[in-house]
């Protein structure tokens, strides 16, 4: 499996072996140990989460706040998204600065999204549907929203006509987090 960086120092992106055949295919689309030195820490994951979208959704931008943090850990099983990720790491030289990586089907990546940062996504295909590894269980009182389209962002989610849910279009800006 081969990884690499983002613009974030702990934000990676791990690229399977894939092994092709008249057959289909076959990768190890996780392993425990890889991870782990990769991350440089132990990571358990405790819950999976799977969405389904249809083209121009955007969802996001979530995150929840301490003890309920979240690390993700992201894959598409079907279609095509661009991930979104934004650091509220305030103690960090790219505080409030975001970073995207389109992540398909077809492409096989996974992105590990540690603590520490908002997220979300827009669908770039007719439908897509994801899965994610998260290390803390979804607490509902320490969620916030962040304003999908708040002016001092400036995220170009790539895609017209977006499709957003009411708690995302009352989502906070960043003045407020």
């Amino acid at each position: 499996m081969n990884f690499y960086k983002l613009k974030f120092d702990n934000v990676f992106v791990f690229e399977p072996h894939v092994y092709e055949d008249e057959r289909g295919f076959f990768f190890e689309s996780f392993n425990q140990n890889v991870f782990n030195n990769v991350v440089s820490k132990k990571v358990k994951f405790v819950q999976i989460n799977h969405s389904k979208s249809v083209k121009n959704v955007i969802r996001g931008i979530h995150f929840q706040k301490k003890p309920f943090e979240q690390g993700k850990l992201l894959r598409v099983l079907k279609g095509t998204i661009l991930d979104v990720m934004l650091d509220l790491r305030k103690n960090s030289i790219t505080y409030l600065e975001w970073d995207s990586l389109e992540v398909s089907e077809e492409n096989k990546k996974q992105i590990w999204i540690p603590e520490g940062y908002g997220h979300g996504f827009s669908v770039l295909s007719e439908t897509a549907e994801v899965e994610y590894l998260t290390t803390n269980f979804y607490n509902s009182k320490s969620e916030e929203t962040i304003l999908w389209n708040d002016n001092k962002l400036n995220i170009n989610w790539n895609v017209t006509n977006p499709i957003i849910s009411e708690k995302d279009r009352k989502g906070k800006t960043i003045d407020f987090i």
